[in-house]
């Protein structure tokens, strides 16, 4: 259960009267009609990966798809050629697919993983993601 609904546009956070931009999420399908082909396989093959970690908020909202527990633990954005797969975790992880800096924040190591196609959602891959998402903040 998230902390707080937002009573203008629906949007749920792990933080009270959390900032963000005011605008309605959409259906995942709304969201797919307009996005690149490459796209939707890539949000199914993570979402296997996290088929059996507990329940998941997917909220998509125009820059993206935002992976939620209490708060975010994923975000999955789309760039030209491939997905940008953001995620933190309690330390620094390597993956073949992880090609920019990792930073810190809070106490938590941002990592992005372009990820092209499904192909690239290995086991290690999917084991990061679930590692996020059990390591992320409890509703």
């Amino acid at each position: 259960m998230p902390a707080w609904t937002c009573p203008d546009c629906g949007r749920q956070f792990g933080r009270v009267r959390q900032g963000h931009e005011c605008s309605p999420a959409m259906t995942v399908d709304e969201y797919f009609s307009t996005g690149p082909p490459h796209e939707r396989p890539v949000f199914e093959a993570i979402l296997g990966r996290l088929d059996d970690v507990g329940p998941i908020h997917i909220e998509p909202v125009s820059v993206g798809i935002f992976l939620k527990r209490a708060a975010s633990f994923a975000e999955l954005r789309p760039m030209e050629r491939w997905v940008a797969v953001a995620f933190s975790l309690p330390r620094r992880a390597q993956h073949r697919t992880i090609t920019r800096k990792v930073n810190n924040y809070g106490g938590r190591f941002w990592h992005v993983a372009n990820v092209r196609g499904p192909e690239d959602v290995d086991d290690a891959l999917g084991d990061l993601l679930v590692e996020s998402y059990l390591s992320s903040p409890e509703p």
